[in-house]
């Protein structure tokens, strides 16, 4: 995923349809088994790094994840895209043994976090050619149907009730994610577009409506218990600025204009509030012109997140689903020292830790990326060497409950 090139994204730098019908007539029972906004807290502490834990050494990923104490890891699971499930349109969408699915990528990583004790959290991600007429998985889908469709066989399939191919039991998933970042638009696109008047609207926003609804609803039309469905996904900043080379939505805008584009509801709203460069400390507020309000969201000032959330969809959760401090060596750009990412790192935990809203905080790699235009956060050198956050981290998800 596209998530990986992290100096392109908003951190400044990664049923038949019946059947459908029928779940949505069912919703009215999903807060019967939704978990509800003041549910008793506790911060799940883990890390998302596609490449090492979806199509990399998997096995030696999850070794690693004991030892660090992983609570949590997020997956991609791609609707549409290069690591498609649904490469062709299925004649079942809703039906997960539909021969058009092939989940065989992401059973098999199910499969060794259930064995290392760690819960997934699945990010339903990219459109398919066959539902968006041609155009490429950062382009929404021409009928949310599709989407929703697919979501419920997703959470069908991993709902702790189904055999994969190998005969095993697959491990139940409890949490999702819809999309990412779809204020960027590396993720989503476009995101502005002129009305029949001439206006520049948030299209992002119109279409995200849709596919968060999309998500949610199918989610929880399997009636499975406590299943948890985050929408947002938010990068940290946006332009505003639909005139300029690279168009992009502020989050708190962002937030705003899906409530007016239709969004109706979901378990949490997710972030990710990264730092703006090497300079800035976890507690470290947006810079803004004097007596203007941020338009960024970073860790420093994400209870203004928390407010403009509660304002609008009253008291749900936050996941910080993406975080992370580059180091210098090798990224002397945006990177700082080793020491500083260590220490950085605990810090920034504390602060979600106290936070009574935030129920998840998610580290953004596990290891640098050997592409040095990619991201540089990670806990381990790409030739394998830890560096001191690496024992930060195992040091404060021990300490966990």
């Amino acid at each position: 995923m596209a998530v990986l090139l992290r100096q392109d994204t908003g951190a400044g730098l990664r049923v038949a349809r019946i059947g459908v019908i029928v779940a949505v007539a069912l919703t009215a029972l999903i807060g019967a088994t939704a978990r509800p906004a003041h549910a008793s807290r506790f911060l799940r502490v883990g890390i998302y790094d596609e490449a090492q834990t979806l199509y990399g050494p998997v096995d030696t990923t999850f070794s690693l994840f004991r030892q660090l104490h992983v609570k949590e890891v997020r997956l991609n699971l791609y609707w549409g895209g290069p690591y498609a499930v649904a490469k062709s349109r299925p004649a079942h969408p809703t039906d997960p043994n539909d021969p058009a699915y092939d989940w065989g990528l992401y059973d098999r990583t199910v499969n060794y976090a259930q064995q290392a004790g760690v819960h997934v959290l699945f990010s339903i991600y990219g459109t398919p050619t066959w539902a968006n007429g041609g155009k490429g998985p950062n382009v929404a889908p021409t009928a949310a149907i599709d989407l929703r469709n697919f979501a419920y066989a997703a959470a069908k399939r991993y709902s702790g009730k189904m055999m994969g191919t190998d005969g095993r039991l697959l491990p139940a998933v409890k949490e999702w994610l819809a999309w990412n970042e779809p204020n960027n638009p590396v993720f989503l696109t476009p995101q502005w577009k002129k009305n029949a008047v001439g206006k520049w609207v948030i299209v992002s926003a119109t279409n995200y409506a849709k596919i968060c609804n999309a998500v949610y609803s199918g989610v929880h039309a399997t009636l499975q218990p406590n299943e948890r469905v985050a929408c947002g996904v938010t990068a940290p900043r946006g332009n505003n600025n639909p005139n300029s080379s690279r168009p992009s939505v502020s989050p708190l805008a962002f937030l705003r204009a899906v409530k007016a584009a239709g969004l109706k509801t979901f378990d949490a709203w997710a972030h990710h509030p990264y730092y703006a460069g090497p300079s800035d400390q976890p507690t470290t507020k947006p810079v803004t012109a004097k007596g203007t309000p941020a338009t960024a969201v970073t860790l420093g000032n994400i209870n203004d997140l928390i407010r403009e959330v509660t304002r609008l969809y009253g008291n749900k959760r936050i996941w910080i689903t993406e975080y992370g401090y580059q180091t210098n060596p090798p990224d002397k750009l945006y990177g700082v020292t080793y020491a500083k990412q260590a220490a950085y790192l605990t810090q920034a935990f504390a602060i979600a830790r106290k936070n009574p809203r935030i129920d998840m905080m998610l580290w953004f790699l596990l290891k640098d990326d050997p592409n040095l235009n990619g991201w540089q956060s990670g806990l381990i050198t790409a030739r394998g060497a830890k560096k001191p956050a690496f024992a930060a981290f195992m040091k404060m998800a021990a300490a966990a409950p």
